[in-house]
């Protein structure tokens, strides 16, 4: 039976950190691999990569779960307060992840360019372009 509208999944904030939690570890724990075949023979060879924690892909490890059905919108409204108590730990994730995707950025262990799009830091570039005669010296005829 599906819960009424406006219960929570979610016991508690602290339910919520512990999922957060589980998820960080199941990324490091299941990297992406790089597969490179190397050497004259062309040996294969699977590097470990290390992944993003995002906030898109704890909602998704949530989903796959089943934890939530669709999205943690509820839990992030300010103007319901029956999650109010669940707003600091979700700006706590948020920053979380901004933080160690800006970090892993930095050291190139993300892409630089991708990264900066999803943390919105792209630099925005105003260009103007001004219309100058080709020729100072040619008189208009009359």
């Amino acid at each position: 039976m599906a819960r009424p509208e406006g219960t929570k999944n979610i016991e508690t904030p602290e339910d919520l950190l512990t999922h957060f939690k589980e998820y960080v570890k199941y990324e490091q724990e299941h990297p992406m691999r790089k597969v490179e075949y190397v050497g004259k023979d062309g040996r294969l060879e699977k590097t470990p990569l290390e992944t993003p924690v995002t906030f898109d892909g704890f909602e998704c490890y949530l989903r796959e779960n089943n934890v939530i059905k669709s999205h943690l919108g509820h839990y992030e409204d300010k103007n319901n307060e029956s999650y109010k108590d669940y707003l600091p730990i979700i700006t706590h994730i948020r920053q979380f992840c901004y933080v160690h995707n800006f970090k892993g950025a930095a050291v190139n262990l993300f892409n630089a360019n991708l990264i900066a799009k999803k943390l919105g830091l792209t630099e925005k570039i105003e260009t103007t372009n001004i219309e100058q005669p080709l020729f100072n010296d040619v008189q208009k005829k009359e």
